[in-house]
């Protein structure tokens, strides 16, 4: 899930890699490839793969707060949120108490009773230690696992089926599976490890790269975020400089995105866009 309120780089579709915003989710949607990273990272067996949309009366209000999830899915008993960080940011474990609270008020809404609630898992997988701030030197694990259990008695679960998963994969060296530190070495480095699956990832990115629908929903999603930056502007955070404005405009128009909707939403005229990126 991506929080949408600071400036960014928009990268053309030659510079994306596997665990940038828009490849990750692509290269996720295909259900093989999905479930052989929730079994590797999650060790746990995954069915017939579902990528469900939000209920449509809570959507609305969670886009408007600049919030998208990352691959959301499900099968048949159980919910998983997976979320890739490629840089640092603070308050994660509010962050997740937010997403969690999302996929329990969507699941409610459909119309299931809270004790028929599904397992529900969040996958956090970042690509540097999130935890380094409590730790000035981090704690060098590779996993940090989650649950709801009783300060006073460590023995007594509250058994709320919720599970959260970071995984840390600047120490991919530390993890012991095999098959687990061959893909965080990938996401680490951004270069396949010798196995197949980080293989078949890069010929994934490789292929995705040449898609013309990617390149139409990458410069859609990302003229979405610049709305919502817009929108946040106009609540008194800081204007961004004009200059930035002129390397969306052209960023967005390699990347696949027309004239007419660059115009609308960096707020130029159709006739000052043509002008920038010609």
């Amino acid at each position: 899930m991506k929080e949408l309120k600071k400036e960014r780089h928009v990268k053309t579709i030659d510079e994306l890699t596997y665990t940038d915003d828009g490849m990750f989710q692509a290269v996720l949607h295909e259900p093989d490839v999905c479930a052989e990273l929730v079994e590797r990272l999650l060790h746990i067996k995954v069915g017939k793969i579902e990528y469900p949309k939000l209920e449509k009366t809570i959507a609305p209000f969670y886009s408007t707060k600049g919030v998208r999830l990352d691959v959301y899915l499900k099968d048949e008993d159980k919910i998983i949120d997976i979320e890739i960080q490629s840089y640092m940011q603070d308050e994660l474990g509010k962050r997740m108490r937010y997403y969690q609270s999302m996929i329990d008020m969507d699941s409610l809404m459909k119309g299931q009773d809270y004790p028929s609630l599904k397992d529900s898992y969040i996958l956090f997988i970042c690509k540097y230690d999130p935890f380094i701030k409590e730790k000035k030197e981090g704690y060098g694990r590779s996993c940090y696992t989650f649950k709801t259990i009783c300060l006073e008695e460590s023995e007594v679960n509250l058994n709320d089926k919720s599970i959260k998963v970071v995984y840390n994969a600047s120490a991919y060296k530390a993890e012991k599976d095999e098959k687990a530190r061959a893909l965080l070495h990938y996401i680490h480095t951004n270069e396949p490890a010798e196995d197949d699956f980080s293989k078949r990832l890069e010929d994934y990115v490789k292929k995705i790269k040449n898609s013309e629908k990617f390149r139409r929903d990458y410069a859609a999603m990302n003229l979405h975020d610049r709305d919502i930056m817009r929108l946040a502007k106009q609540e008194g955070l800081a204007e961004g400089t004009r200059q930035k404005a002129i390397e969306d405009a052209r960023s967005f128009y390699a990347n696949g995105a027309s004239i007419e909707l660059i115009s609308k939403s960096l707020g130029m005229s159709a006739e000052e866009v043509e002008k920038l990126v010609k």
